[in-house]
């Protein structure tokens, strides 16, 4: 059986990294705080994979994104998947260059699919994460998706555009409930039902983590392959490593290494550049 993950995802808005709320921006530090505070050297052996997405809200810096990208994945034996703004192969191609394993797309899911299909054809639809970000309707009797960081409403079924994209060209969801996002209220499970329930690829839980209990509720759902947080605040210090631990005693689905070995490789390579 496939082991469950747990994802950690990094927001960055032009030489800033973010804390979100419903979408609402928030600052918190540069990369010289995100060093200081998460060496992912360290942090890298309590989770399975981070996420690091460019979520500017101005006019992005391609430039600044992928620095920043390149000493974040220094010394990170995670794998790392990244996007935001990708528009064309090229960048998407630099953002692997930069330490990605993998490319985030949103937008391009709806506006571009030609686009979606030629990254899956150069680097394979294991190397696609198609974001979907989610709201309850006006009615609250359903949901609608959203691409452009939140601000543009799709006119059609998020089942629908996903279609065109399950067959050969994207590798796995990340499912982001916009009403839970950063709220620490627990996932929005009813998200699930947007994919359908004839869904086979892998989906990542997204949106209101605010403790271990959270992530444990999202791993023990049948449908959800992989759970994640963008709080930063919540998992700091050691957070991460207690919070996997809980979930390993309590019989989660995820891979089990020696903490102690990580521990003794991560003194062993010295810190993150």
């Amino acid at each position: 059986m496939l082991k469950k993950r747990i994802i950690f995802t990094l927001l960055f808005d032009n030489h800033q990294f973010m804390l979100s709320r419903n979408f609402r921006l928030q600052k918190v530090g540069n990369l010289s705080w995100l060093q200081r505070n998460y060496n992912f050297a360290s942090v890298a052996f309590f989770i399975d994979e981070l996420i690091v997405l460019d979520v500017s809200r101005n006019a992005r810096d391609p430039d600044a994104f992928c620095a920043a990208l390149e000493k974040i994945s220094a010394g990170c034996f995670a794998p790392i998947a990244a996007g935001g703004g990708v528009t064309s192969v090229e960048y998407a191609r630099r953002l692997l260059r930069a330490g990605a394993d993998k490319v985030v797309l949103n937008s391009a899911l709806v506006d571009d699919p030609a686009l979606v299909r030629g990254i899956a054809r150069d680097f394979g639809q294991q190397c696609v994460v198609g974001s979907l970000d989610v709201r309850k309707n006006d009615a609250q009797d359903g949901y609608d998706f959203y691409i452009r960081n939140g601000t543009r409403k799709v006119e059609l079924p998020a089942a629908e555009a996903l279609s065109w994209h399950r067959d050969g060209t994207v590798g796995e969801i990340y499912l982001n409930s916009i009403d839970r996002d950063g709220t620490g209220q627990g996932y929005d499970f009813g998200t699930l039902d947007l994919l359908g329930a004839d869904w086979q690829l892998p989906v990542i839980l997204a949106g209101g983590v605010g403790n271990a209990k959270h992530f444990a509720e999202g791993l023990a759902h049948p449908r959800v392959d992989a759970v994640a947080t963008a709080h930063l605040f919540n998992f700091v210090g050691n957070g991460l490593q207690k919070a996997r631990q809980a979930l390993l005693d309590g019989d989660a689905e995820l891979a089990n290494w020696d903490p102690v070995g990580a521990v003794d490789l991560r003194r062993h390579l010295g810190p993150a550049a």
